[in-house]
Parts: C-alpha cells; sequence; structure tokens
C-alpha cells in the first residue's frame, strides 16, 4: 500500500466523519471494506482474534477503573470541599480562585484520569463562586477549559494507559513521565493568570484574607485526593501493584471517603456505575474499532512506507515533531482526542522512533497534542463541557476567547520540551535506569 492510497484512505476518512458518522463505524468500515477489498474475506478470519485479544486485555481493564474512581469522587462532595480549601491558600494570589480553578483541576486530575470529568467536576463547583465575586467569564471559562486537560498528563491518565496499550510501553514509565510535564504545565498556567492580573487590574483579587487556622483546618479536605494518588502511584512504584491492580486500590479507597462523607448509598453506586459503562463502552468501541483498522494497515505496510516516505524528506528529528505539531493542531480542530490517538499512533510511533525519538517522550508529546485538541475549536471536548455547566447562558465565544491564552503556552511548552527532552524523561531514566 503506497502512500497514495493511505492519504486517500485519510481523505475518505475526513469526509466521512464531516458526514457525521461515528467514529467507530468509520474505522470499522474502512478497516474491513479496504482490507477485502485489498486482501479478500480471508482477511475477517484475522480481525477475530485481533478484537478477542484487545477486549480481554488486561491492561485496558485499568480505563472503567479509573473512570469509576472519578465518578465516585465527583458524586460524593469530595471536589467540593476540595475547592474551598484551595481557595483558602490561593484566591489571595494576583488572579484570585482562576488559580484555585487551575490547582484544583490538577489536584483532582491526580485522581480521575480523566480531563472531562475534571473539567465537568471543577466548573460545576467553580462556576457560582466565580460568578457571584464578579470574576471576567472569559477568563473564568478558559482556566476551567485549559486546567481540565490537565487530566490526561498527570498521572494516573487514561489516556496514557491507551497509549501504553498501542505503543507495548510500559505504563509505570508513562506515568512517571507525565508527573513532571503536568506540575510544570500547571505552573505555567498559574503564572499566566498571575501577569495577566498583575496587567489587567493590579493583581487585585476579590477575596479575603483567611486566619491561619482556617487554612490548616481546611487542609484536611486534601487528603482524599493526596491519599488517592499516594495509593495508585505508590502500589505501582513499591512493585506491589500492576496499574489495574493500582487502580482498583484506587476504587477501593475512594470508596472509604464516599463512605466517611456519608454518600455511600445504591443512588450513588447505580448512578456512577451506570455512567462508567456508558463511558468506557464508547472507549473500547472506538479502541476495537481502531485495532480492526490496523490490522488492514499492518498487512499493507502503511507504517513501514510512510517511514520510507518520511525519510526520503530528510527531516531531522526537531523538524518532523514540528511537522507533526501542525498535523496534530489540525486534526484536534475536527476530530475528538480518543479518535486521534488510536488513528494516528500505529502510524507515527514508527517514524518518530526511526529518527531517534524515544517512545516514552512520544506518549508525552502525545497527550500534549490531545489537550489541545480538547480547547481548540470546533471540536475542542473541554470547550463544550464548561460551556455545558454555566449557568448565565452566555454565548460559547466566552470560553473560546479565554481558551486561546492557554493554548499558546501548550504550544510553547511543546517546543520547549522538544528542546529540552529531559523534562519529561530525567525522571523515569532516574527510576528505571
Amino acid at each position: 500500500m503506497g502512500v497514495g492510497a493511505v492519504l486517500g484512505g485519510f481523505l475518505a476518512m475526513m469526509a466521512l466523519l464531516l458526514a457525521s458518522l461515528p467514529v467507530a463505524a468509520i474505522m470499522v468500515l474502512l478497516g474491513v471494506v479496504g482490507g477485502v477489498l485489498l486482501y479478500g474475506w480471508p482477511l475477517l478470519n484475522a480481525m477475530g482474534p485481533v478484537v478477542w485479544g484487545v477486549l480481554n486485555e488486561n491492561l485496558l481493564t485499568a480505563i472503567p477503573l479509573f473512570i469509576l474512581l472519578g465518578e465516585l469522587l465527583l458524586r460524593s462532595g469530595v471536589a467540593d470541599r476540595m475547592y474551598g480549601a484551595l481557595a483558602l491558600w490561593l484566591g489571595r494570589l494576583p488572579g484570585g480562585l482562576l488559580h484555585t480553578n487551575i490547582g484544583c483541576c490538577a489536584l483532582f486530575a491526580a485522581t480521575s484520569g480523566s480531563s472531562v470529568a475534571t473539567a465537568a467536576t471543577v466548573g460545576t463547583v467553580a462556576l457560582p463562586a466565580l460568578d457571584a465575586r464578579g470574576y471576567d467569564p472569559a477568563r473564568a471559562l478558559g482556566s476551567l477549559a485549559a486546567g481540565g486537560t490537565l487530566g490526561i498528563l498527570i498521572p494516573p491518565s487514561v489516556n496514557l494507559l491507551i497509549y501504553g496499550s498501542l505503543a507495548n510501553e510500559s505504563i509505570g514509565r508513562l506515568f512517571i513521565a507525565g508527573l513532571v510535564p503536568g506540575l510544570l504545565l500547571t505552573a505555567c498556567f498559574m503564572a499566566w493568570i498571575a501577569i495577566e492580573s498583575l496587567l489587567r487590574d493590579g493583581g487585585a483579587t476579590a477575596d479575603v484574607a483567611a486566619p491561619l487556622r482556617e487554612k490548616l483546618a481546611a487542609l484536611r479536605w486534601l487528603a482524599p485526593p493526596a491519599v488517592i494518588f499516594g495509593v495508585v502511584m505508590g502500589s505501582i512504584y513499591a512493585g506491589i501493584a500492576t496499574p489495574t491492580e493500582s487502580a482498583a486500590l484506587g476504587v477501593v479507597a475512594a470508596l472509604v471517603f464516599v463512605w466517611r462523607e456519608g454518600r455511600l448509598n445504591w443512588a450513588l453506586m447505580d448512578a456512577a456505575f451506570r455512567q462508567t459503562a456508558r463511558t468506557s463502552g464508547m472507549i473500547l468501541l472506538i479502541i476495537t474499532a481502531a485495532f480492526m483498522l490496523n490490522v488492514t494497515l499492518a498487512l499493507g505496510g502503511v507504517a513501514q512506507a510512510m517511514t520510507a516516505w518520511v525519510a526520503s524528506l530528510g527531516l531531522s528529528a526537531t523538524g518532523l515533531l514540528l511537522a507533526l505539531i501542525v498535523f496534530y493542531v489540525v486534526l484536534g480542530m475536527f476530530m475528538d482526542v480518543l479518535s486521534m490517538q488510536v488513528l494516528t499512533i500505529p502510524v507515527a510511533l514508527p517514524i518518530v522512533t526511526a529518527v531517534g525519538v524515544d517512545p516514552i517522550w512520544f506518549g508525552i508529546f502525545i497527550v500534549l497534542m490531545c489537550e489541545l485538541g480538547m480547547i481548540t475549536p470546533p471540536v475542542g471536548m473541554n470547550l463544550y463541557v464548561v460551556q455545558g455547566v454555566r449557568t448565565d447562558g452566555g454565548p460559547f465565544r466566552d470560553v473560546v476567547k479565554g481558551a486561546i491564552p492557554y493554548v499558546v503556552i501548550m504550544l510553547l511548552f511543546t517546543l520547549l520540551i522538544i528542546a529540552f527532552p529531559q523534562i519529561v524523561l530525567w525522571l523515569p531514566q532516574g527510576m528505571y535506569g
């Protein structure tokens, strides 16, 4: 299968997407129909074991567990108290509660592993307080949409799990590789909020300083996410649990905190499990469809053909990564993050590793590109999530306007890790050698 056929297939896929067909259906259609046309009906016999293998992959069991973990915290009231505690500590910084938005998103991301859940949860808690204090809607909504993206970078991360499964890379290495970039990106977001506040309104805040005793007492509400993060990550790096087992331990810890809050009842469990089943079904359906398409791509030697074509262009590793940034930014405007991952990783990974790019580093690069896709219109999922939890009925352009500075920050941060890859690699290399 030549490069021309690959580009033709990609254009056909984009045309079907614009026709509003479901992504999973498109991938199955291209994989099965394209494969049968190229290799005949026996190809279907090869797809059966692939689908069975995907659905029996032990690693992917961690996905519904991490989604359930986020659902339990979402419905238990932990996020409300966590936001209030962080507001006492961060509310007096230049920018006020906008810092709390980012800090709470980062902390919630360290337990939920989902950007959409992070944006929805923190947005629901934060917007009433922001509206009551008269914060500019664009700045408030933009900080929530951007802060929500941290859910797929700060471990544990569902998207890093998917990358590890597709790339056959260590989940432990990927999780630890995402920690430093996630914290640095959080700091960059907060630095921008402070700078913008100082330039626009002299650093004024709408909050009154709280007594130190009240601040210290509020720290107990930060214990649940800290303990859950310690249980999940600690069990992995202590060698006592696999990523799937650590996710199960995190769910048990979350259930204990929900019980302590007095919220553990059948109604909460029913809602949490139903939403987990819906989200997990959607994710696993797309992954299964992607593997069916990948059978056709693998038999056609697409990765090898694309690698040879890119090598013929004479691009350096940096040049290739810059080209991929442009590609992913454009793709993220029209495709959801999960589809973007499962469609491009099997083709892009062999190309970048052929020019010497570390696959663990590339996993973080992919996640950053996915973060960009979540806040770039017209298909930026977090933009719609944050707009959806608004109660004032304001225009959608407020969210887009507020998110634009964070898009620029993410692009600059991506260039930073390209220039200094050890930002990503030094921690996993130090722990694993």
